[in-house]
């Protein structure tokens, strides 16, 4: 079938499966001519959202310097207009032929004695273990636009005891236009970027001695706090208690939680150390009897099992921000997206299975508002029972119908996504995606329904009836953590943040000493309405002091002159380059308190 026989979508489709698969053999071929076949050992070169890549092993590393010359062989080969040419062969002669290659070997050799393999060549002179499918000839490449990404580092099969190999990345599209667009959506992702932003406007940092938890410097943690506010503002109104629970348990928590048995691998473990009293020296305990929390759950569990409740009091909703620590690979790090420690706005709710739906409603309509006043849109999924679950059959398929009804009243039977088997191991659970200005989609809120801890934890509540009844318990959190949200804003708003959440939202710039004195009323003043607000009162000239303050992007700095201080006006400089003149301060003020109060993603520029 012809390009021109296609719908927009059908090529679409066929594009991503023939030709960038195609193209990672063309990589493959390119790469072979460049080192040498004696040279080079070639695992596995899948394709991917943006392109493909493929694993080596190869005599040296692969820099930048080379790009252009693996883009040119690639070039090259393309333009020999070879076929690629489809056999069938046994494990047997399979093994025989990739002798040589000890990946292509072990893949092989992991396979049923009796399978039949497919084996694709590319020309004469490279084959490649592959099930398909690919372009005919590789003059149908002729158009595809590409162009070598990245290399980086990557174990064989993810196992970091296993070889290091060298992946190299490359953006495949259909023209030359598709890889232009991709590439200034690069660029301006790149710019947004918050392990870039962060460190500039002295959000964030790291050390290496605690990998993947971040510290929250000042100005930062201004911006923490103010999302910490809001939060909390929104959850009091609707009847969310905030508690606060050890960061360390003894492992029988974690036991009678599952954890132990299906998380511990996540966990940081704690040991223990005693004094030998006749040798007295230190005696590390190998029994290890806690660990640091990687949830908050059983600690919530354990507040409620602190007094019997009456059906009258459900449902009850501990709230928490408490830090969580959770164990990665070191590869898997990324900024604030990916971290070890983290601070999740959790909630464990505990009700009847009658409250159940006007319940999950309640939080969905929190989600839906606190994603608008942040301007982000967002889908539902619903993610199933796991192979590895805790619990009975029937108590999955009751919770799973709970949370169907739900979604099918909220959104319309088969108006969402449904993941099978995402579940988590003790319930399963709704997840809400959203998308940020430049379209990508992030994993943020989750809402678990959970039959299996009350149970665990043998949970009662009093009925009407006054006999003892287990609750269900709900769990969720909105941002899903403070530091991957916050890291998603700096990304969506590239640093420039609204007025209400800015660490700082004004400066003060007095454009001489004698303007100090007003210039510390114009402070006062704004500090008395809840504005957070700093001022250079340096012997630093005016400009260099406004370029300070521009560093960080705030949403005004006011210029305080002599006019200024005797009419009790500012001169307000913009955020965008914008200006406002001889504005009276208490109409600032006003202002101010409006932005604060409505949560604008806007700041105002008519004063």
């Amino acid at each position: 079938m012809s390009r021109e026989d296609m719908s927009k979508e059908e090529y679409r489709e066929y594009f991503l499966a023939n030709y960038r698969h195609s193209m990672a053999h063309i990589l493959a071929k390119a790469v072979i001519e460049i080192f040498g076949k004696e040279n080079v050992q070639y695992a596995i070169g899948p394709q991917i959202d943006d392109g493909m890549y493929y694993d080596f092993v190869l005599p040296r590393t692969v820099t930048k310097d080379d790009y252009k010359t693996i883009e040119d062989k690639m070039r090259e080969i393309i333009k020999r207009r070879e076929d690629f040419r489809r056999e069938e062969i046994s494990r047997d002669a399979a093994l025989s032929m990739f002798k040589d290659q000890k990946f292509k070997y072990e893949i092989i050799k992991d396979l049923p004695e009796d399978e039949l393999l497919t084996i694709y060549y590319t020309g004469d002179d490279y084959v490649d273990l592959c099930r398909g499918p690919h372009v005919f000839n590789s003059e149908e490449l002729m158009n595809v636009a590409f162009q070598v990404k990245s290399v980086s580092g990557a174990y064989w099969r993810g196992n970091e005891k296993l070889d290091q190999l060298q992946r190299i990345y490359v953006y495949v599209y259909p023209d030359k236009n598709a890889l232009k667009e991709h590439l200034a959506f690069i660029k301006e992702a790149m710019e947004r970027d918050h392990k870039k932003i962060g460190p500039e406007q002295e959000l964030f940092m790291f050390d290496e001695s605690a990998p993947g938890m971040p510290y929250w410097l000042p100005r930062g943690f201004k911006l923490y706090n103010a999302m910490l506010q809001f939060w909390r503002g929104i959850h009091e109104e609707h009847g969310y208690q905030e508690i606060l629970a050890p960061v360390i348990n003894h492992k029988r928590l974690w036991e009678t939680s599952g954890h132990w048995g299906h998380y511990k691998e996540n966990m940081f473990l704690v040991t223990t150390a005693n004094v030998d009293e006749e040798t007295d020296k230190e005696v590390i305990d190998t029994d290890v009897q806690y660990a640091i929390k990687p949830m908050n759950c059983p600690n919530a569990i354990n507040v409620y099992k602190n007094g019997l409740h009456s059906y009258k009091e459900l449902p009850i909703r501990y709230s928490e921000t408490q830090v969580i620590h959770r164990r990665e690979k070191s590869g898997e790090l990324n900024g604030l997206f990916r971290v070890q420690m983290f601070h999740q706005d959790d909630d464990h709710t505990f009700l009847t299975e009658e409250m159940i739906e006007s319940e999950i409603g309640d939080i969905m309509d929190i989600a839906k508002y606190i994603y608008e006043t942040f301007g982000l849109t967002y889908a539902a999924e619903l993610s199933t029972r796991p192979e590895d679950f805790m619990g009975s059959p029937e108590l999955w398929d009751a919770a799973e119908a709970s949370l169907k009804r739900i979604l099918d009243k909220k959104y319309g039977e088969g108006n969402y996504e449904i993941n099978e088997g995402d579940g988590a191991f003790y319930g399963p659970k709704i997840d809400l995606k959203m998308k940020d200005c430049l379209g990508r989609e992030w994993q943020m809120g989750t809402i678990q329904l959970d039959f299996q801890l009350p149970l665990n934890f043998d949970l009662k509540y009093i009925a009407a009836d006054g006999t003892q009844k287990r609750p269900v318990m709900i769990h969720r959190a909105i941002f899903g953590s403070f530091e991957r949200f916050i890291g998603i804003l700096i990304e969506n708003f590239k640093g420039a943040f609204p007025f209400w959440l800015s660490p700082y939202q004004v400066g003060i710039v007095p454009i001489r000493e004698e303007h100090n004195e007003y210039a510390k009323k114009v402070e006062k003043a704004l500090r008395a309405a809840g504005v957070r607000v700093e001022a250079d009162y340096s012997d630093e000239n005016m400009k260099n002091k406004i370029k300070g303050f521009k560093k960080y992007k705030e949403p005004y700095i006011l210029v305080l002159g002599d006019k200024e201080a005797e009419e009790g006006t500012v001169s307000i400089n913009i955020r965008g380059n914008k200006q406002a003149n001889g504005v009276p301060l208490d109409k600032f003020i006003e202002a101010c308190r409006e932005l604060n109060l409505n949560h604008s993603l806007d700041i105002t520029e008519e004063f």
